[in-house]
């Protein structure tokens, strides 16, 4: 299934000398496989197709057609199962054991569009609350946006790459797409498939291109709607530049607090964490960082945890015993050892881990008392890294839990209910899970950051109403003998 080149198919456009994007294993360093660039002119093509396929059929395909190519789509991921976890564990350093995961969310991600496709409506609206409303019927349907221009990241690049794009195709908008180039491989051929379901070019392109000509994209008075997942400091400039009547959907990060009460579970509990505090190297965006253990059972955590991350298998993520694969650049292995250090300098106490290893690795860390106004405190660290502190009383708890500018997700473990609805009512974060890790999510829920952690809302139904915009009808009715 592997190529040893991909380029990009726009109608219309052939690059005689384009840039060639070396994608490389971020464990081996090696070649994985080469991506020619789109440049300004390929994108300006590339917008000149889409445009003009809304412009005639602003309709967009027929529902029933659009979700019969989706569903063909889903198909083609689970046939390509094992060759696109490998690509995810090969370009991106996901253990090929959560790759294979990703994968099959990510035709669980198609089918949702799909179903959702043929199920786009608007509503009546209620005409009789005056006079002068009366004699008249109306209701609203729902219409493609225009085009939808996306930005993609790294970290689940299949996934992430199925949640902007086929709600897109289910909502009735061309859709290009613009992917991580640390992970350009997985778009690709998650492109090649939507053509192979039968999607027409015009109506979905990959655009791999630097951020120079990407930025010429997100900022084109000719798309509809802006949809990023990626850094909030690269996000919110996006969004400073975008045309009047552009909307847009933010997906950043946050720094993840997981309260764990005095009565909590630990038995279920540390399980949980590990896998939701280092699952792909931590570089989740509502990963397990700032763990809040009750004082009573604080020791008895940190040294199930240290044991825990201590245990865990480190290295090549293409090999299934692997539980912990790289980070996805050097400069990240660094910047993360340097906010450890920091912490340390400041008077946390490190358990396990704290260093750097060989291909890009960094040793599942564990740090306890970590003060307040550190970077593995207020920070995103998006690395294996979980630190750990203690409270006395719930609200302390989450007064500490709330102390960052981040708001994701959240989680208490805890067998009372009373605290349980207490945490989920007072934790900041768009949703809070009760005896489960931050990081859990299937792809039909809402999934969201508030505050500088994002904005909109993620997950299949909310990408397509995102997609679509409400118009309304009034029929006025005339008097009948």
């Amino acid at each position: 299934m592997l190529e040893s080149r991909y380029a990009a198919d726009i109608p219309g456009w052939q690059p005689k000398h384009p840039d060639i994007l070396q994608v490389t294993s971020p464990y081996s360093g090696e070649t994985v496989a080469e991506v020619a660039l789109v440049d300004a002119s390929g994108l300006d093509r590339a917008l000149d197709v889409a445009t003009q396929a809304h412009a005639d059929n602003p309709q967009g395909l027929p529902a029933h057609q659009r979700s019969a190519i989706l569903k063909r789509l889903a198909a083609l991921v689970t046939d390509h199962h094992e060759d696109l976890a490998m690509l995810i564990a090969s370009e991106g350093g996901k253990p090929l054991v959560d790759a294979r995961i990703e994968v099959t969310r990510a035709a669980n991600t198609v089918e949702l569009s799909a179903e959702e496709a043929t199920r786009i409506a608007g509503g009546e609206i209620p005409m009789q609350g005056t006079p002068a409303a009366m004699g008249r019927l109306a209701f609203t349907i729902r219409e493609p946006i225009g085009v939808v221009a996306a930005v993609s990241a790294f970290n689940h690049p299949v996934n992430l790459i199925a949640h902007q794009v086929a709600p897109a195709v289910a909502a009735g908008c061309p859709v290009l797409i613009k992917p991580a180039p640390d992970t350009a491989l997985s778009c690709m051929v998650f492109m090649e498939l939507l053509r192979e379901a039968g999607l027409p070019p015009e109506w979905g392109m990959a655009v791999p291109s630097t951020n120079e000509v990407a930025e010429r994209l997100v900022t084109s008075d000719r798309i509809g709607f802006f949809s990023f997942i990626g850094s909030a400091k690269v996000g919110w400039f996006l969004r400073s530049k975008l045309a009047p009547g552009v909307r847009c959907t933010l997906e950043h990060g946050g720094a993840a607090p997981v309260i764990l009460d005095r009565g909590a579970d630990l038995d279920r509990a540390i399980p949980a964490l590990l896998k939701g505090g280092y699952y792909h190297a931590g570089q989740v965006c509502v990963s397990v960082q700032r763990v809040f253990a009750h004082a009573a059972i604080r020791d008895d955590v940190v040294q199930r945890l240290t044991d825990g991350a201590a245990a865990l298998t480190v290295g090549d993520a293409t090999l299934p015993e692997t539980e912990v694969g790289p980070l996805i650049r050097q400069r990240e292995v660094d910047r993360i050892h340097e906010w450890v250090e920091a912490g340390l300098a400041a008077g946390a106490v490190v358990t396990t881990g704290a260093e750097p290893l060989d291909h890009q690795c960094y040793a599942p860390t564990v740090l306890t008392d970590a003060p307040a106004d550190t970077p593995v405190m207020t920070e995103e660290i998006f690395g294996p890294v979980v630190v750990v502190n203690s409270y006395e009383g719930l609200h302390d708890a989450i007064e500490q839990a709330n102390n960052v500018r981040w708001s994701f997700q959240a989680a208490i473990f805890t067998q009372d209910v009373d605290r349980a609805f207490a945490a989920a009512r007072g934790l900041k974060g768009a949703a809070v899970m009760i005896n489960d890790h931050s990081a859990f999510r299937v792809d039909w829920m809402p999934f969201a950051g508030r505050g500088p952690s994002g904005l909109g809302v993620g997950g299949v139904k909310y990408g397509i109403r995102d997609y679509t915009e409400e118009k309304m009808i009034v029929v006025k009715l005339g008097d009948v003998d």
